[in-house]
């Protein structure tokens, strides 16, 4: 379990973002995503540190975010810079003027595998790629000018200078480290603001999924409701290039994901949730007090009673701890309080251990569970299992539980899938970088409230108001502990 933490965070908010605004999930109504005009130059590392299998990763990064441009002599040009020791230039921005020749191109690169001149990369850029002898065209606001660097290691060169006259010079810089990259050389690469412009992945094996940011980036059509180009009846809620259709307090989404219906009324559903968290050494004790802090936020949100919702908490690493079982505390103070007082557990990852004790334990009317009433169970982790977990995830789902398994970083993405309920494409989410979380968030198609009365969704969660700047916090927190704690300046 080797994935940086962020897992709980983002599962809590998954879980947040079931129900839309009231009722049913928004549905996806519609689509433009139109690009700026963007001369994008890639710079990639493949040095010997990136081995082979690596490097076709990065190859299926770039063709991803190359698939959702608009690509053209008139809007965007692609270029590509391969570097190591030497630097060598792939394709030039004049090269191809369409996404097929642009992919077929990418398809053809092959590593250099010696040293990594990560500064020399940047001068050819400044210097070559994007001059107008390559295909560049002039410096206008109408155009941008963006380069993205891909880097695994620490440069045998300096980029702290190049950098600046890069920028400079009017190239809004984008630098994704991948593994032991040093933190330190990618702020110096980067554009200002760091948070937009710089990225981590844990390995070459998640980076791809990055795609969505840079789609996201380049996307310049994007409020569709603020110009009233949709059919949604009550509310129109903006995504990257598209919209989606939710409800007013009291009504629900009908079938067709436009219209609304009013609710008969009610004072909420029953809902049995038990987390189960994965407390093992690579979460570190100052983020699994963030963990804390954040799930009494969710817990703040619930509607807790005897007749409505009930919350278990069980955390597991080498062994499994139930911290407390469903209807122990019938109150949200009492809840808040035993989450307070939970202890770090530390050590290995044995999920399908603790995903037996789910099935044996968590939900037996012995630990508070209530027949008839809904269950749900939520699985975190950021690593492999270091034990088998196909039976006990098919049992817990045989026997009715809706189950939700959430990863990131060094998740191994087959678990993931393994563990979720059908259709397991809303119930099994991954994420490599923190700030996708609300793309994530956005996109989310889960129900966890009861699906015969939509309307009692509200019961379990209200938090519409409040996602949004928790997503913005956590973020904030991330981003100051991924640059300043784990990759401390050297």
């Amino acid at each position: 379990m080797d994935g940086i933490f962020s897992t709980l965070p983002l599962s809590l908010l998954l879980l947040l973002q079931s129900c839309g605004v009231w009722g049913a999930p928004p549905q996806p109504r519609g689509t433009l995503c139109r690009t700026k005009p963007t001369d994008l130059v890639f710079i990639i590392d493949s040095s010997r540190s990136v081995r082979p299998q690596e490097f076709e990763k990065v190859k299926v990064f770039l063709s991803r975010v190359i698939e959702g441009l608009d690509v053209g002599p008139n809007s965007t040009r692609v270029g590509v810079i391969n570097y190591a020791s030497a630097v060598k230039n792939e394709f030039s921005l004049k090269t191809h003027q369409t996404k097929a020749g642009l992919l077929q191109a990418v398809r053809r690169i092959e590593p250099l595998s010696t040293g990594t001149m990560t500064g020399l990369a940047i001068q050819f850029a400044i210097s070559r790629a994007f001059s107008d002898t390559e295909g560049a065209r002039l410096r206008s606001p109408n155009i941008n000018k963006v380069a993205i660097v891909v880097t695994d290691g620490r440069p045998q060169d300096g980029v702290q200078d190049v950098s600046a006259r890069a920028r400079q010079a009017g190239i809004e810089i984008f630098a994704i480290g991948v593994g032991r990259v040093d933190m330190h050389t990618l702020r110096q690469i980067a554009s200002e603001p760091l948070d937009d412009h710089v990225d981590y992945v844990e390995s070459y094996g998640v980076i791809e999924k990055l795609t969505a940011k840079f789609r996201e980036t380049f996307c310049v059509v994007s409020d569709l409701c603020a110009t009233g180009d949709h059919d949604c009846e009550q509310i129109c809620i903006s995504t990257p290039g598209s919209y989606k259709c939710a409800c007013k307090e009291g009504f629900t989404l009908n079938n067709d994901g436009k219209t609304c219906s009013a609710c008969s009324g009610g004072s909420g559903s029953a809902l049995d949730l038990v987390f189960l968290i994965d407390g093992s050494k690579s979460v570190r004790p100052e983020n699994f007090e963030l963990v804390k802090k954040f799930i009494n936020q969710i817990v703040e949100s619930l509607e807790v009673s005897e007749k409505q919702a009930q919350v278990g908490l069980v955390q597991y690493s080498s062994s499994v701890r139930q911290e407390f079982p469903l209807g122990q505390f019938k109150n949200k103070k009492d809840i808040k309080a035993a989450v307070k007082k939970m202890a770090y557990m530390e050590k290995g990852t044995m999920t399908g251990q603790a995903l037996k004790y789910l099935v044996d334990n968590s939900f037996s009317i012995a630990n508070g569970a209530r027949p008839g009433v809904p269950k749900v169970g939520i699985v975190f982790t950021d690593g492999r299992s270091q034990d088998y977990i196909t039976d006990a995830a098919k049992k817990a789902k045989d026997l009715g539980f809706r189950m939700f398994a959430v990863g990131v970083g060094n998740a191994v993405e087959d678990e993931l899938r393994e563990i979720a309920s059908e259709p397991v494409a809303e119930h099994y989410f991954y994420t490599a970088d923190f700030r996708t979380i609300s793309n994530i968030g956005k996109k989310l198609q889960m129900k966890i409230c009861v699906e015969e009365d939509p309307c009692e969704c509200k019961s379990i969660v209200k938090f519409q108001t409040k996602v949004e700047e928790l997503i913005n916090m956590l973020q904030r927190k991330y981003i100051l502990w991924m640059l300043f704690v784990q990759h401390p300046v050297g």
